[in-house]
This record gives structure tokens, sequence and C-alpha cells, in this order.
């Protein structure tokens, strides 16, 4: 099949074309570059030995976005990632997210309506979920005020695809929330870029250990939890793009039983701040600078992902540890420290 991938050459958006084409699709990309680099086309090419096609595009722009569908009628699926992801800059911005999240997908739906394949894959997130009361987390789970103005750009966009289904059949859609995607691809060919100071766990650890930055901050070591320290679910991002090509094969077949369904894509384990530390010191063979500090306000004792749904419908699960995650993160950092 020929699949759209937007934000493509992004973190999670680059692995998922790699496994796209791994499976045999073609692939065209839709990317801005204002969150990604145009070197990820040739790590996705060395893995896969195929370019894909790639369009310079920005999603807020309707008169790209209508000719780019003109020349490409012929598109069965398309898989939704391009926007703005940064939890901390999204409550200094957001204006700037709600129009970069919400009305691209906005503009992608009212050209893409007027297409004859409409199947969607929506990249959504865990953060719809607020703080769960219970762990771990189904797809039941309540819908809760969202933590911040990128959470609830999630939120908006399942409820706009939702409104959407239900006055367009012909529309499609599978939104995956995904928990705490890390790693990188084993060739080190392709990995996360994060602009700036990172905001997640796992490349402020692979930065601190190249020494890009002096020490890492965990922040509180006093949670109800085994080590006192936050739990969350850490997935590798191979995995993640998997899930992302099963769920498109699957509405591609026509096995959905809705119009739109909601899956949760994690391990469906929990691992603490200081388990994460500790994977990486042993792939690495370091010891890793880090000191406690205070809690930080917004963050949850421990979110983890119930997958039993993902596995039983999809047929999907996750297969590599968080080891191998931390690995290949470790391996994608010396990389581009060393072409740098």
């Amino acid at each position: 099949m020929k699949v759209l991938v937007t934000g493509g050459l992004g973190y999670i958006g680059s692995h998922t074309v790699v496994e796209l084409q791994q499976e045999g699709h073609e692939v065209v990309i839709i990317d801005n570059l204002s969150n990604s680099s145009i070197e990820v086309l040739d790590g996705i090419t060395k893995i896969t030995g195929i370019q894909p096609e790639f369009e310079e595009l920005d999603l807020r722009d309707n008169f790209e976005l209508k000719d780019f569908f003109k020349h490409h009628q012929d598109i069965d699926g398309v898989i939704h990632f391009a926007a703005s992801k940064a939890v901390g800059e999204s409550v200094e911005k957001p204006l700037f997210y709600y129009q970069n999240n919400v009305s691209t997908l906005i503009n992608l739906l009212q050209e893409l309506q007027k297409q004859k394949q409409q199947n969607f894959i929506f990249s959504s997130s865990c953060t719809v979920y607020g703080e769960a009361d219970k762990m771990p987390i189904t797809e039941n789970a309540p819908i809760k005020l969202a933590q911040s103005p990128y959470g609830n750009t999630k939120q908006i966009g399942e409820e706009i695809l939702r409104d959407t289904t239900k006055i367009n059949n012909d529309l499609k859609v599978t939104a995956l929330r995904y928990f705490n995607p890390i790693g990188a691809h084993s060739s080190a060919h392709i990995g996360e870029l994060p602009q700036g100071v990172p905001q997640n766990l796992v490349p402020y650890i692979t930065q601190t250990a190249i020494g890009l930055r002096e020490q890492l901050s965990v922040f509180g070591n006093d949670y109800p939890t085994e080590d006192g320290t936050c739990i969350r679910d850490y997935i590798h991002v191979v995995d993640v793009a998997k899930a992302h090509v099963v769920a498109l094969e699957r509405l591609i077949k026509h096995q959905q039983t809705s119009n739109f369904e909601v899956f949760n894509i994690g391990t469906g384990k929990g691992s603490s701040v200081i388990e994460v530390i500790e994977a990486f010191e042993r792939v690495s063979n370091q010891k890793l600078n880090y000191k406690v500090v205070e809690r930080r306000a917004g963050d949850v004792t421990s979110a983890y992902a119930d997958t039993i749904k993902a596995n039983n419908i999809l047929g999907w699960t996750s297969s590599l540890t968080l080891d191998e995650a931390m690995r290949d993160a470790w391996q994608w950092e010396k990389k581009i420290r060393k072409n740098n």
C-alpha cells in the first residue's frame, strides 16, 4: 500500500517509515523540518535501501496541502505524527500548540475526505488520561482534565476524529495512545534528536553520560514506590513503530469493529527512574552522574499501560527490553556526538 506519513522525519515517524518500508509498503513523507532534520532521510535510506518520497510541506499551508493531494490521489492510508510535542513549551506557547496541532489536523482531514481511501492512524498519547485513578491504565479509563496544552491538543484531536467519523462513514480512524517511547534504531542510523535541553529522561541520561549535561536531576525519591522514584511505561520506539504498521494494515483489511478505535501502546510494565538509570549503567558500563532533588510539579507517581486490548485485537505486543532500548539510545548518542 501507499502510505502518507506526516512528520515522517521526526523521532517516531522516521522509525515507522522504516518499518513500513521493510514490510514492502510505499511511503510518502510530509515534514516541515521544524523539529527534525533532512539528514534523517539518509538514515532511513541506509537502513532500508529505499529512499522514501519526501516533500517539505507545512500542514498549516492549505494551498500546498491541496496541491499535494492533487498529485497524490492513490494514497491508501495516512499516519499522522506532525505536531509539536514538548509539554513545558506548550504551557509557555499555548496558542502556537493549538494552531500547530489542531488546525493542521483539521486541514488534513478536510483534504483527506475528498479521497477514496480514508484510513487514518492518529498519533495520540497517554497524556489524555491525565492523572489516572488506578494502574494499569486501560482504554476505558476516564479522560480527565489535561495537564498541559499539549495533552489537551491530543484530547481535542481525538474528539475531532471521533465526531468526524460519526458523519463521514468513509473515514476509519485508529488512535494509538502510547506511553513513553525511548531508544533508537539498532543500526544507530536514526534516533531521537531533541531540540535544546531534553524534556525526557532518556536523552537527558545519554547527554549527561556523553558530557553534554553536567548532571541528571532525579525529581524526588519519596514517592510511594519501591525505590521512591516515579514509575513510567518505557517502550522501545521500534515496538511503537511496528504498532502503527499493524494498526494501519488492519484498517486497510477492513477489520475494524467501529470507525473510531483507541489502543494503548506500551509494555504493560512500569519502570522507576532509578531502574532506568541502572539499566543504562548496565549497558554502558559506566556510572551516571545524578542527584536527587525536590519533586517536580505535575509529576504523577505512576503511569503504565494495560495492553491487553492491543495484544488481543491488533495482535501486537512489545518485544524489546528496557536494556535493549537503553543500549540503542546510548549507541545513537555516541554516534551523533562523534559526527558533530
